[in-house]
């Protein structure tokens, strides 16, 4: 689905959530030439999941060697205007997993995150906005996972009930609260 449809399709669970979606196309509308690529140095789209496993009651993470946190896997868009297709491309790079399913193709959460100034790749990569669209995958528990070093240095699943005992970004520890919470009550 194009994501500019999509993200209109999206429905806000909460006041901040539409600020944000209203934002977000906002933003679309007045750099629809290079809102999917990095290279707009404000703000870019990307794209992220929770991976569930089959009883939805642990999440695969990875260890984020930027952050220094456990989190979601995501990443850029690069210019693909298939934003799920970019979420399932960055699941499989980063945990290694091969076998993925989406458990729908709507948008579960739509935020805007800060990315503060850090070096990578040798690089200095300024302070900007991530647009972010999030989506909810779901995979095996027996699948073999590995780290993708130049991103992460670890991978593994956390039951819900102890993801705040690894994540060390409050910030987004409610975005995963938050996506925990609709998937468990089937509300997106």
């Amino acid at each position: 689905m194009h994501y500019q449809k999509a993200i209109a399709n999206f429905k806000p669970g909460s006041a901040l959530e539409a600020a944000d979606k209203e934002t977000i196309q906002l933003f679309i509308s007045k750099n629809p030439g290079n809102v999917l690529l990095r290279e707009n140095k404000i703000a870019h789209l990307t794209s992220s999941s929770m991976i569930f496993n089959e009883t939805m009651d642990k999440v695969l993470m990875i260890y984020h060697n930027i952050y220094q946190s456990w989190s979601w896997t995501g990443g850029h868009a690069d210019g693909d205007e298939d934003l799920l297709a970019v979420a399932i491309k960055e699941a499989q790079e980063e945990t290694g997993i091969k076998q993925i399913k989406t458990c729908s193709d709507r948008i579960v959460s739509l935020d805007i995150l800060p990315v503060f100034g850090h070096i990578k790749n040798n690089k200095p990569v300024s302070t900007h906005l991530h647009l972010s669209v999030a989506y909810v995958l779901k995979a095996s528990e027996e699948e073999p996972v590995r780290s993708k070093p130049d991103e992460n240095s670890g991978v593994m699943w956390i039951p819900i009930k102890n993801l705040t005992d690894y994540v060390s970004e409050p910030h987004v520890q409610v975005i995963y609260d938050k996506i925990c919470d609709r998937v468990l009550n089937q509300s997106f």
